[in-house]
């Protein structure tokens, strides 16, 4: 039920007006969002970076209905990849970038979709000038079938641009299986969104199984799974998994967001595993904030405990 009251809250423009009004709430929403700049996000990534870890960087916003708006974002990424490279950060695709086609257009009335895949292809060109990748980042379940449409598209010039599919819908399997191929990255996460029982399991018991599931489809496909979890029992199993595949360190990675246990973030690079980051940034952070409280109750344990201390 709170989960459920907070990725509603996360559309509301009364609750967001009080959260973003608040004098608190800029010093805890840090935890989870460096900072509102570029130079914030290549701070941020510069530090995971040098502690072993690997990023994936997102300028926050979606549900653009402005195209001028949409052209700001693309422009914004393009910059962001520019001040990745000239500090050293793309080598190898260490500072990679997730783009959520919202953000560069598909919502826009009549060509959105075809908008947001010309935007996509100037970040991706953009981002192969430097060596590193993008990954499209997945929304409500309304977008599924156009995102992945523009993910084809854009993959027949850049074959390494990453998917990411959400285990709590009932069709991700199926999903993991189309896009388990050769050369294809995928990552695996949860789902953050607020989605009907008719196209998403509804039980946390039937989102794990789905997770496990789709683990086992992707280790044992020919691409490279990306297993984004802050659960410890899907972390021990996604690395179970891929032993059993026959897998070698490096030909998968672990992914959790900034700020949420960064502790076993360090100790998974530490033992030679390779941990990405999911670094947001950006003045356009609510709607990012509500749903990592939503996923899990201990991030609004910490939100309201800071707020009693601080208020």
């Amino acid at each position: 039920m709170l989960r459920q009251a907070l990725l509603h809250m996360s559309k509301s423009d009364r609750v967001r007006h009080l959260v973003e009004t608040a004098p608190v709430s800029r010093g805890v929403v840090h935890r989870f969002v460096p900072g509102a700049d570029v130079d914030d996000a290549v701070h941020a990534s510069s530090d995971l970076i040098g502690s072993g870890r690997l990023v994936t960087i997102d300028h926050l916003g979606e549900d653009t209905f402005d195209l001028a708006h949409a052209r700001g974002v693309r422009d914004a990424y393009i910059t962001l990849i520019g001040h990745l490279a000239e500090a050293g950060l793309t080598q190898d695709g260490r500072a990679e970038v997730s783009v959520k086609l919202s953000a560069v257009g598909q919502a826009l009335e009549g060509d959105g979709e075809k908008i947001s895949l010309e935007h996509a292809w100037d970040i991706c060109q953009a981002a192969q000038q430097s060596g590193t990748t993008v990954t499209l980042d997945m929304e409500d379940h309304t977008t599924t079938d156009s995102t992945l449409s523009v993910l084809r598209d854009l993959r027949a010039d850049f074959p390494w641009v990453g998917a990411v599919l959400q285990a709590y819908l009932r069709r991700t399997e199926a999903d993991c299986r189309d896009l388990s191929g050769a050369g294809s990255r995928v990552r695996l996460c949860k789902g953050a969104y607020k989605e009907p029982e008719s196209v998403a399991f509804a039980g946390r018991d039937q989102v794990d199984r789905s997770y496990v599931r789709c683990t086992k489809v992707l280790m044992n496909g020919e691409g490279y799974p990306m297993l984004a979890t802050h659960d410890p029992r899907l972390v021990d199993i996604g690395g179970a998994l891929a032993v059993q595949a026959g897998r070698a360190q490096g030909s998968y990675e672990f992914q959790m967001l900034y700020g949420i246990r960064p502790d076993e973030q360090q100790r998974l690079a530490d033992q030679g595993e390779k941990m990405r980051v999911y670094v947001p940034y950006g003045d356009d952070w609510y709607g990012y904030f509500m749903r990592r409280l939503a996923e899990r109750p201990a991030n609004t344990v910490f939100f309201l405990r800071a707020l009693a201390t601080k208020g």
